[in-house]
């Protein structure tokens, strides 16, 4: 009763680009093949309006017939048809635009991983910041570093002190006096004696470590803490390592800032503001008892 509907052929989407393709490449072929011909005929016609009929004879530039210069304006426009043709379109068609576009948003996605891997960074280190703040408020009891350091941080050499400034020796005793203070081994072998009036916490790892009477020895900063809880602001003094443990626990560090770079072999930490503010700077010219300018600078945890 009723026909047979007639089959229409699928043709999927990339057939069918690869269709619109060639067809406009054949159109682009008979445009160029056209413009040939139109050029042969166009030079054969300019010479013969020259040459037979006379038209413009006496016309030359650069010595030259103008219909030289009229013959290659035209086939520089087939050249460049020509050009556009094969190279153009060629390796600059949708399929080069295709590549530059991917290149571009690979580039994009690369940039975007590297701001992300840079994000997920600075969470880290903000969570070990918030992580050391935990753990220092578990096992400080108001530790403050006391500290003498050169511009670019320097503290001593050879297990000396680099300068000497009556000053701050004035200002390390009356800080200090009272209070338990916490230094290394090498730190209190650099004494000629003990310092009187404060209870010495010596931190070493040799476990038969000899001191005089009423020095306590500790084998870390942490036990050298706990010793000390009695004393409401124990004084860390040095040297370097002890310095690097101490600042991710301290509440205050009390510096004496010499103005002016030192050759040494031992240095103090960086002091990051944004964990530190500093709260008051007291600066100190040189004069005949001081050699080297200074600040007396306090910094107070965030």
């Amino acid at each position: 009763m009723f026909g047979k509907k007639k089959a229409v052929p699928q043709i999927d989407k990339e057939q069918l680009e690869l269709i619109k393709t060639a067809q406009a490449r054949v159109k682009q072929k008979k445009r160029l093949y056209i413009h040939f011909v139109v050029f042969l005929i166009g030079a054969v016609f300019l010479i013969i309006l020259n040459t037979v009929i006379g038209v413009g004879e006496d016309v030359t530039l650069f010595g030259k017939n103008w219909f030289v210069f009229a013959i290659l304006a035209w086939l520089f426009l087939f050249v460049y048809h020509l050009f556009n043709v094969f190279i153009t379109h060629k390796f600059m068609g949708k399929d080069w635009e295709q590549q530059q576009l991917d290149k571009l948003v690979a580039k994009q996605k690369e940039r975007i991983a590297q701001l992300e891997k840079t994000i997920t960074k600075q969470d880290t280190t903000t969570s070990k910041l918030e992580s050391e703040e935990e753990k220092k408020t578990k096992i400080s009891t108001g530790l403050t570093i006391i500290v003498a350091a050169g511009e670019n941080d320097a503290i001593g050499k050879d297990n000396k002190l680099i300068w000497h400034l009556s000053d701050d020796l004035k200002r390390f005793k009356a800080l200090t006096s009272g209070h338990n203070i916490i230094m290394g081994r090498k730190t209190f072998e650099s004494f000629p004696k003990p310092l009187p009036n404060r209870t010495h916490v010596v931190i070493s790892r040799q476990k038969d470590y000899q001191a005089p009477e009423g020095i306590i020895i500790v084998n870390s900063l942490e036990n050298a803490i706990n010793a000390t809880r009695q004393d409401k602001q124990s004084f860390v003094i040095g040297g370097g390592e002890i310095y690097k443990q101490a600042i991710l626990l301290a509440d205050k560090i009390e510096m004496t800032r010499v103005h002016e770079s030192f050759d040494a072999d031992t240095f103090f930490p960086k002091i990051d503001p944004i964990i530190w503010k500093e709260v008051s700077n007291t600066f100190h010219n040189k004069d005949e008892n001081h050699e080297h300018s200074f600040s007396f600078i306090t910094y107070e945890r965030r």
